[in-house]
C-alpha cells in the first residue's frame, strides 16, 4: 500500500527539463539522452510523478553521459499523480496505473531498444518503478537492475530475481523499512549465482534519489552518492 511518504516532495514537472528528447518507443512516450548508437541502454522507471520530473531528467542526463543510451518512458500516458487533485487520491490514481500494467507495458518498449541494435539493457526503478523492475529481473529480460527506495517489492519478489541487482534503500522509509530491506539482503546472499548489493542509506527518507531540492547541498550530496552507486553498477553489468 502507498503511504504519505510516497507522496512527498513532489516535483514540478517540467516537460521541456533535460537535455535530450521525447518521442515514441514501443508504444510510449519517452525521454531519450544519450547516442542512440550505443550498444548499452539504461531504462530508469519513474515514481508516481511520472517522467517530466527535472530531477529524474537530470539523472538521466548523467547516466547518458557515461556512454549508455537512456530511456525514461511515460507510463502513466500523460497522467501522472498530483497531489491538488484531492478527489483522486494517489489509491484511486494506483486503480489506473498499477506497477502490473507497467511491467507489460515494458515489453514493447524493451523490444524497440533492441531493435536499435542495442545488445545490454539494465534498468533502474524509483519508488513505484521499483515492482516494475524487479518484475522485470524475474523474467530476465534486463541484463542488470536497481531498486532505488522501491515501493510494493516483496520477499518473494526477490527470492524470483535472476539478474544483477543492487537495492539502495532509505533509513527512514515506512514503504520498504530498513528491516525489509535487510531481508531482501538475506535472501540474495543465499543466492550466490545472482550478483548483488544492498545499502541502507543513513539521515535519507523514500525517495531521496530523485525527489531532492536541488537548493540542499546535503541532500544534492545524498542523492548523488547513490547515483553514483547504480550508475557503477550499470557500469560493471551492462556490456
Amino acid at each position: 500500500m502507498l503511504g504519505p511518504q510516497c507522496c512527498e516532495n513532489p516535483p514540478v514537472l517540467n516537460p521541456l527539463s533535460g537535455s535530450g528528447h521525447v518521442e515514441k518507443l514501443g508504444g510510449l512516450d519517452a525521454y531519450l539522452s544519450g547516442s542512440p548508437d550505443s550498444e548499452k541502454c539504461v531504462l530508469l522507471v519513474s515514481d508516481i510523478y511520472g517522467y517530466e520530473a527535472p530531477n529524474l531528467r537530470a539523472l538521466a542526463d548523467k547516466v547518458a553521459a557515461s556512454g549508455f543510451y537512456v530511456v525514461v518512458p511515460d507510463y502513466f500516458y500523460g497522467d501522472p499523480y498530483d497531489p491538488s487533485h484531492e478527489e483522486r487520491p494517489v489509491h484511486v490514481w494506483m486503480k489506473d496505473h498499477g506497477p502490473d500494467k507497467g511491467f507489460e507495458d515494458t515489453k514493447p518498449v524493451l523490444e524497440a531498444i533492441k531493435n536499435k541494435g542495442i545488445t545490454a539493457i539494465g534498468a533502474a526503478g524509483m519508488c513505484w518503478g521499483g515492482k516494475v523492475v524487479v518484475e522485470l529481473s524475474k523474467h530476465e529480460l534486463i541484463q542488470a537492475a536497481v531498486l532505488n527506495h522501491p515501493t510494493y517489492v516483496t520477499v518473494d519478489d526477490i527470492k524470483g530475481v535472476k539478474v544483477p541487482i543492487a537495492i539502495l534503500g532509505a533509513e527512514d522509509d515506512f514503504l520498504t523499512p530498513p528491516a525489509l530491506v535487510k531481508q531482501f539482503e538475506e535472501i540474495l546472499a543465499s543466492k550466490p549465482e545472482v550478483s548483488s548489493y544492498v545499502k541502507i542509506f543513513l539521515n535519507v527518507s523514500h525517495g531521496w534519489t530523485t525527489r531532492y531540492d536541488i537548493k540542499d547541498p546535503e541532500a544534492v550530496k545524498a542523492a548523488e552518492e547513490a547515483h553514483k552507486e547504480m550508475l557503477d553498477w550499470f557500469v560493471t553489468y551492462v556490456k
